[in-house]
């Protein structure tokens, strides 16, 4: 009896179960489905996507090859996060501000500490397009929803409702993302074009399309809309013939104003760029862009005051409460990011943190060189954030920090190990 009760089913899939927690094939399955877990969770949750990189860490540690791993560390690619990560640590030492608020700004800084392990654990297995996969499924999802809750705002899990078309989360973060897929679409679709398979070039492209028609007619961030023709132009640069890209440009430019003049969203969006700049210059009223501008020249100045390493970790609002002493509107706005990723870093970690930002930016960059699906949508990542982070601090954002560290990670990985196989081949 005894043993007819270990024979049941319920048993069996147990052990079928703890035999594969013992087979190193499942292991890095287990890992490379938690990393698509994360990509389904970006675009809707902030604690999910925590929860589910623990699990995901947890999941590779047991997995890791020791040597092979801090081999890997030693490129650039890998160590330039974490001294970033470092510097941000250590420049609790000498910043002025309260404890709780210098380990706050290193929080930020940690997720750059899954960059390497990314590279390396998707060197070594061939399933990161799942990722891709499920990051672009995710955010379809939530455009189709982001239309539902634009007809019918009282679908919003939002308390604010007045964020026309925001299921969650915010316009922002759901611009990029919408933005990075309908860019990261365009190297299928003419990949696809280009050896006659038409029909999944077509559903790739309408969808594609569906990303952009639903930020001009339902939301948009002005970051989007300054940075998604730069990453189309390098695009086109990159991966069309010139005829094709001026016939791109004219095809664009057409949409853009049958956009222009059915779109009251969209010339909202783009009259605010002129209309924050009157209202913060000559009114002293806060603005966006405006605000922006007076934090910036406060943040030039901080930085002047310690060029060399900065005012330490956390200090940017305590400079930004002392400069507004005595002041009136605008230049009495108190702000813990100055939006914009390099002045964020200045202030704190003077030109060290700086150095350390671009060499890490230039090295995810080089790292993309090539042809590939996997190489184009590395290169979108880092470039959407470069250019994006000229306006906000999208690498230490949450959802746009993710975004980087994902993209660059799984795609990263994928071209190194694409590399590898290279080498080994041209060994023998």
């Amino acid at each position: 009896m005894i043993e007819a009760a270990g024979n049941t089913p319920s048993a069996a899939k147990f052990s079928t179960i703890f035999a594969a927690w013992h087979d190193p094939a499942a292991r890095i399955l287990n890992v490379d489905l938690l990393a698509v877990l994360i990509a389904l969770l970006l675009p809707w949750s902030t604690s999910g996507v925590a929860i589910a990189a623990m699990l995901w860490i947890a999941a590779l540690v047991p997995t890791l090859e020791m040597r092979p791993f801090l081999q890997s560390l030693r490129r650039p690619v890998s160590f330039l996060p974490i001294a970033l990560f470092a510097l941000a640590l250590a420049g609790t030492l000498w910043s002025d501000a309260a404890w709780g608020a210098r380990l706050y700004a290193v929080s930020p800084t940690v997720k750059l500490l899954v960059l390497p392990l990314l590279l390396y654990h998707f060197q070594r297995t061939s399933r990161g397009h799942w990722v891709f996969i499920a990051f672009l499924a995710s955010c379809t999802l939530l455009m189709a929803v982001s239309w539902m809750v634009a007809f019918d705002p009282g679908l919003t899990l939002k308390e604010n409702t007045e964020q026309h078309g925001i299921f969650v989360k915010n316009y922002i973060d759901q611009s990029q993302s919408f933005a990075l897929c309908a860019v990261a679409l365009a190297y299928p679709v003419v990949t696809l074009l280009r050896t006659g398979r038409t029909r999944p070039a077509a559903v790739l492209a309408a969808i594609a399309l569906s990303f952009i028609v639903s930020m001009m007619f339902v939301t948009v961030s002005r970051t989007a809309l300054v940075t998604m023709p730069i990453m189309l132009s390098i695009f086109a640069g990159l991966h069309l013939k010139l005829r094709t890209s001026i016939i791109a440009c004219c095809v664009a430019a057409l949409l853009a104003a049958v956009a222009w003049s059915a779109s009251p969203q969209l010339r909202t969006k783009i009259s605010l760029f002129f209309d924050d700049y009157y209202h913060t210059s000559v009114q002293q009223n806060p603005t966006g862009l405006g605000s922006r501008l007076e934090f910036w020249q406060k943040s030039l100045r901080f930085f002047a005051e310690a060029p060399v390493i900065g005012h330490g970790t956390g200090s940017t609002r305590g400079l930004f409460e002392q400069a507004a002493t005595g002041q009136v509107g605008v230049h009495a706005e108190v702000v813990g990011n100055p939006h914009n990723q390099t002045l964020n870093i200045a202030v704190q970690w003077g030109a060290a943190g700086v150095i350390l930002l671009y060499a890490m930016w230039l090295s995810h960059l080089s790292l993309f060189r090539g042809d590939g699906m996997a190489a184009w949508i590395g290169l979108s990542v880092v470039v959407q954030n470069v250019f994006t982070s000229l306006f906000n601090s999208h690498l230490f954002d949450f959802h746009e920090g993710w975004m980087y560290v994902l993209g660059v990670g799984v795609a990263g990985g994928m071209m190194l190990g694409m590399r590898q196989t290279d080498s080994g081949r041209t060994s023998t």
